[in-house]
């Protein structure tokens, strides 16, 4: 690399390498304090901030420098970089270190760059990224002192299962014999034995006791899951495991409290659904068995949400094992969307849904994605927290065509009555406290949002006496705002905040 003359801007990175008179520029340079030295024949002009850190983000052009042609390779070419400080460089025929601030880099012998055929290592830098095939067969490889360069078999099932999901079998396959081309080439064969079990495996033409991931075992056994979502529920599982939960008793569990309560779980819950009517069209609906014309599958709807809101065993009667709770939602779903055949009620949907950018769960991993999420609703013991983690596992599974929102909300409330506990309301006006959080929840992580939200609105839930008439009770709603629908004007309003006003 040419000297940058005065005034000139210096680059972070400076090698001394070529003709003498440009060597002793840079030690001049070095002398003079506008260099730093980082390993023999390497510099920084970046004076101030750790060699760590200069070294890492530079260590494309560093190593290209120091072993051009060199191929990243083993678990450094399936990250696409150093991994814990260590990158991992086929070249040539001897093993060595080099050694430098913040980066170890592992030489380690082998056959250079694949530039030729189907399968061909992408250029980088100076260097070589190992493509797909070469990085799987290197991964593959055993004996001693290979642990600390490979990935896990854990971590290549998984990763292979994710190829399997995304570019089915067909392809798979294509890897496989692209693999078995490679490895001939590359000396490989006994790490392609090993891949090739694998692979087998996973596509059912190999014993499946080979496999060491749970990902892969389920995969074999049938029943494979999204494992990003799993990710997902186990960030929720451990902060609603840290955290404590509140403890408001159900005050609607009997008689007309119950009915006056399910009526409104009902009629808001299919509201923010976008199934609209009248507080006295729901109440002629439900209690007096109308069907509003031209809106017969819509007037099913909030009749079947009110049945399982009120009636066992969908009301406080939630599975106690996996399969249960796979025939729980498959039967509130079929009740609550009844009406609706073309929707296929109380079956798992045949093709991907979304809701803006969000893609739910694909449709050949719903079952065993809910299989898992319920793993982790057992493993809770407070009933509040179950029940949180069930509605978010089912509104991120989104198992069902319709009726999901719904369906989670029921699934989530049962769990509640079954320990005593108030039932949650999700007014109007909430909708957006509601589902921003669930959002928040399912892109970021941040679970903190999501359990504010749901202890204030089971707080405020809680705070009516559904034991007085039902209009009366409507009216206690309305004074709270709970029917208004643009959230920017309008605020959820605790009752006790009214009647101090009163006062």
């Amino acid at each position: 690399m040419a000297i940058p003359q005065k005034n000139d801007i210096l680059p972070e990175i400076v090698f001394s390498a070529g003709d003498a008179a440009h060597t002793k520029r840079v030690q001049r340079m070095v002398g003079d304090g506008v260099l730093r030295r980082i390993y023999s024949g390497v510099y920084t002009s970046v004076l101030d901030l750790p060699l760590e850190s200069v070294v890492l983000r530079n260590w494309g052009e560093i190593a290209g420098h120091l072993l051009p042609g060199g191929v990243v390779s083993f678990r450094s070419a399936r990250e696409g970089r150093p991994v814990d400080g260590r990158l991992y460089i086929t070249r040539g025929r001897t093993p060595r270190t080099i050694e430098m601030p913040g980066l170890n880099i592992r030489v380690i012998p082998g056959k250079g760059a694949v530039a030729e055929g189907p399968v061909q290592d992408a250029p980088y830098k100076s260097l070589f990224m190992a493509s797909e095939v070469r990085w799987l067969l290197e991964n593959m490889a055993a004996g001693k002192g290979v642990a600390e360069r490979v990935l896990s078999r854990e971590e290549v099932e998984c990763y292979l299962d994710r190829v399997l999901l995304l570019r089915g079998e067909l392809r798979l396959n294509e890897l496989r014999d692209n693999c078995r081309q490679l490895a001939e080439r590359l000396d490989l064969q006994k790490a392609f034995g090993r891949l090739d079990k694998t692979m087998g495996a996973l596509l059912g033409t190999h014993e499946a006791r080979r496999l060491r991931s749970h990902q892969a075992l389920a995969r074999a056994a049938g029943k494979p899951y999204d494992p990003e979502r799993i990710e997902l529920f186990d960030a929720l599982f451990a902060y609603l495991k840290s955290n404590a939960m509140p403890r408001i008793a159900d005050r609607a569990a009997t008689g007309q409290a119950l009915e006056t309560f399910a009526f409104y779980e009902a009629y808001f819950s299919n509201y923010i659904e976008g199934t609209t009517f009248l507080v006295a069209e729901a109440e002629q609906i439900i209690f007096e068995g109308k069907v509003i014309p031209n809106r017969a599958e819509d007037s099913h709807d909030i009749k079947g949400t009110f049945d399982a809101a009120s009636r066992a065993p969908w009301r406080n009667a939630p599975a106690r094992d996996a399969e249960s709770f796979l025939a729980w939602l498959k039967s509130v779903n079929a009740l609550v969307m009844q009406s609706r055949p073309e929707k296929h009620p109380g079956e798992w949907k045949d093709t991907a849904n979304q809701v803006g950018s969000t893609l739910f769960v694909l449709p050949e991993l719903v079952p065993g994605t809910l299989r898992e999420g319920y793993e982790r609703v057992r493993a809770l013991d407070d009933p509040f927290a179950r029940a949180l983690m069930t509605m978010f596992v089912v509104a991120e599974v989104h198992p069902f065509i319709d009726g999901n929102g719904r369906t989670a909300r029921l699934a989530m409330n049962a769990e509640l009555s079954a320990a005593g506990l108030s039932r949650i309301i999700v007014p109007t006006v909430y909708r957006e406290d509601y589902l921003l959080p669930l959002k928040s929840l399912s892109n970021s992580r941040d679970s903190v949002p999501y359990l504010r939200a749901m202890m204030r609105i089971q707080a405020w839930t809680a705070a009516f006496d559904y034991t007085r008439a039902r209009h009366v009770v409507g009216a206690d709603l309305k004074a709270c705002n709970a029917f208004e629908e643009e959230a920017d004007r309008f605020r959820l309003i605790f009752p006790e905040a009214i009647q101090d006003g009163e006062n």
